[in-house]
């Protein structure tokens, strides 16, 4: 599922940023300096961190500085990729489970209803679920 603003705006990037930033228990100064691209060393810039998280109109960000985030927020880059991708461009393809260590990939997502992808995200997060559950039984090991 993916969250709009009241003009029908994705959000799923911005959410990100600042779910997963609330989840680490870091201020915005703390992430800023955190999140340096370690190809570039370009940095993510503080201004540009707070107006994604309050979802305010911003160039969508370039590779070096997905990369940062990326970093900064302990992520992989594919999951931040397809974030920006569903909000900038809107693009879709992929379902996630709440901790985001699970996806469903779905051709024609978007034509999908509300439903129809809740039910795939209620498949992603049993998925996750039991396979949390396994893996901190010792049985069997994560798919990498």
């Amino acid at each position: 599922m993916h969250a709009m603003t009241e003009q029908g705006q994705r959000t799923d990037f911005s959410d990100l940023v600042r779910d997963r930033r609330a989840e680490l228990g870091i201020s915005l100064r703390e992430l800023e300096s955190r999140a340096l691209d370690p190809e570039t060393g370009e940095q993510a810039r503080f201004g540009w961190i707070s107006k994604v998280e309050k979802r305010r109109p911003v160039d969508a960000p370039a590779p070096a500085v997905l990369r940062a985030l990326a970093a900064g927020l302990g992520l992989p880059l594919r999951v931040l990729q397809e974030a920006a991708a569903a909000q900038f461009l809107d693009m879709a393809a992929t379902v996630w489970s709440d901790d985001r260590t699970t996806r469903v990939l779905a051709a024609r997502i978007e034509e999908m209803t509300a439903e129809e992808r809740q039910q795939l995200a209620d498949i992603a997060e049993t998925f996750a679920r039991r396979r949390a559950q396994r893996d901190g039984s010792g049985q069997g090991k994560p798919d990498n």
